[in-house]
């Protein structure tokens, strides 16, 4: 396998994207990811309901992070649930954060089940966007220092005079603001000293910290223990949801036949090569990167049998792979 040093320089601006976002914060639109609100008394009890994770005493300022299933509790796609407090767009409201691919089953589910309930649906896909910043300056530059230190919870901020709702992610904040009020709050926080970086360097760190994202590494035969989903996504002492008997099961008395696993590959391979162990196939690779620091990493759910340390081949193009525990382990020293 190459070391990190080999790869560095073949990718400088990414590296400087990647070095920028490690020392302040970096700039990137994700405004094309799904978005739904919820509004009415009974949203919370009506999701809870729903989907896999705690929702019941969800506070204003509070989010949570769910999937939601088929009734044999195959993924039909994740999201962030986040409870808005008042001045935010869309306060007192349920705005619910999906990828793209998964919004059209998001909002199926919602209209299929809601009957009966005290609630309204509101589209907010091309309504509102959404501006990630990452880096460890990322709180300040949105000026949202208050933030608890918990993932998903927020709080109103004003933004060279655009109102926002900031959330806390796992690598820096979330910006949500009207769709027209994109432009003139992408400018102010540059002027705070936001660096504006690729999509590609969010996906690099995204797979560096070992996180699978549906419709790359994650689909609809996926049960969330298999992607590690559980500690973050799933309760297990809250009332019945859509697919609870399956993952319950599985929890209590199974193993899952598949793990999300980190792959350090030999070279960068199309998303979806096959990957075989001494000639049998055991998975799919999902997302890939070329990291700066780790060389080129991908994600991938392998079979249970697929031992951390083995060595995989990777589609028909003699490539390899060695198959790592997740989060990826730090990048090796000089030398």
């Amino acid at each position: 396998m190459g070391t990190a040093a080999q790869h560095a320089d073949t990718h400088p601006s990414l590296a400087d994207e990647l070095e920028l976002v490690r020392e302040g914060a970096g700039l990137v639109d994700r405004s094309e990811r799904g978005k739904l609100a919820l509004e009415g008394a009974e949203a919370i009890e009506f999701l809870n309901g729903q989907v896999t994770n705690e929702l019941a005493g969800l506070a204003p300022g509070e989010g949570r992070y769910a999937a939601f299933l088929t009734h044999k509790g195959k993924m039909l796609g994740d999201l962030r649930i986040l409870s808005v407090p008042e001045s935010a767009p869309d306060a007192g409201m349920l705005l619910l954060d999906t990828e793209r691919v998964a919004l059209q089953a998001l909002f199926d589910m919602i209209r299929r089940f809601k009957v009966g309930f005290r609630i309204e649906l509101h589209k907010r896909t091309v309504e509102r966007a959404l501006l990630s910043l990452l880096g460890p300056g990322s709180a300040a530059v949105a000026g949202a220092q208050g933030l608890a230190g918990a993932e998903h919870s927020s709080m109103p901020v004003e933004i060279g005079s655009v109102p926002a709702l900031a959330v806390r992610t796992d690598l820096g904040v979330d910006l949500f603001c009207q769709a027209g009020e994109r432009e003139p709050l992408w400018a102010s926080l540059q002027g705070r000293g936001a660096g504006v970086i690729d999509e590609r360097a969010a996906e690099c760190l995204r797979i560096e910290s070992g996180r699978p994202r549906y419709g790359l590494d994650l689909d609809d035969t996926v049960i969330p223990q298999e992607a590690g989903l559980n500690e973050r996504a799933v309760s297990f002492t809250k009332g019945c949801y859509v697919g609870q008997e399956t993952v319950a099961r599985l929890f209590y008395k199974g193993r899952p036949n598949r793990h999300l696993r980190g792959l350090r590959l030999s070279a960068l391979a199309p998303a979806g090569s096959e990957l075989r162990l001494d000639g049998r196939a055991v998975g799919r690779l999902g997302s890939s990167a070329a990291s700066p620091r780790l060389g080129p990493i991908g994600l991938a759910l392998v079979r249970r049998e697929v031992q951390p340390g083995s060595t995989v081949e990777v589609g028909e193009q003699g490539l390899t792979a060695e198959v790592l525990e997740l989060p990826f382990p730090p990048a090796p020293g000089p030398g």
